[in-house]
């Protein structure tokens, strides 16, 4: 018996919308994550795109629990020497919420070439309008 390893041209991708309001953010970044790579399929291959594409709404009233919302960091450097530039998840979630959802479901995906052909796959808007209308997302509740 041959194992069968899954062709990209033969995927059927899907559009899948995704409401973010009152989910908590980890739970919701990992199931958006297996579905962008396509673990949800019985012909999952880890080297081949696979996954859906995920729109995701409400992104502003995602959820986390405990003093995560004081407590949680988020850095970047500027390059320069003592350029860190250090903002909690409260502050990176009024300034931009999209960003916060988009770091926690790049943190489940591959680091390599795979996985940012798939973060590209991932569409947040913080309201509940989205441009992906012509493409019929289907909803459903992870």
């Amino acid at each position: 018996m041959k194992t069968i390893s899954a062709k990209f041209e033969a995927s059927q991708r899907k559009w899948i919308l995704v409401d973010a309001e009152n989910q908590v953010l980890g739970r919701l970044a990992s199931r958006i994550a297996m579905r962008l790579r396509g673990k949800h399929l019985p012909a999952f291959t880890p080297h081949v795109d696979l996954g859906d594409f995920v729109v995701v709404i409400n992104a502003d009233k995602v959820q986390l629990t405990g003093n995560k919302w004081d407590q949680k960091l988020y850095y970047r450097h500027s390059g320069y020497m003592g350029g860190v530039k250090v903002q909690s998840a409260r502050k990176l979630n009024a300034g931009n919420p999209e960003k916060l959802l988009r770091l926690a479901v790049w943190g489940m995906l591959p680091k390599n070439r795979l996985g940012r052909k798939l973060i590209k796959k991932l569409k947040v808007y913080k309201g509940a309008e989205h441009p992906h209308e012509a493409q019929q997302p289907t909803r459903i509740a992870l």
